[in-house]
């Protein structure tokens, strides 16, 4: 959501918002009421909504960024994790396997 509102996007006000609610009544109130919020979504919407809009805010990063985008934040991310958990971390969901253990097959789309 990009549309001008003024100086400001619909984005841009919403994050606005969220940091005043966050600085003021802190993060524990706003973490429990973004909780909230997506427990309803996921209630009204269904748990499927989530991987639609992932999908869909996905390709607008890419669209706009740029696909290298991914691998970019993928390798900062990784170095991040490999930086606070540690090598072992890395091996030990390795070992879990994630969704591509034996067997799985990527839904239908």
């Amino acid at each position: 959501m990009t549309e001008l509102k003024g100086e400001m996007t619909v984005s841009e006000a919403g994050r606005k918002g969220g940091n005043v609610v966050k600085n003021k009544l802190g993060i524990e109130h706003y973490q429990r009421i973004g909780k909230l919020g997506g427990a309803e979504v996921a209630r009204t919407r269904g748990k499927e909504f989530y991987s639609q809009i992932g999908r869909m805010g996905g390709q607008k990063v890419a669209d706009t960024l740029g696909s290298e985008f991914y691998a970019k934040i993928g390798a900062k991310g990784g170095a991040k994790m490999l930086e606070q958990r540690g090598p072992e971390f890395f091996s030990e969901i390795g070992k879990k396997g994630g969704r591509r253990k034996a067997g799985y097959k990527k839904p239908e789309e």
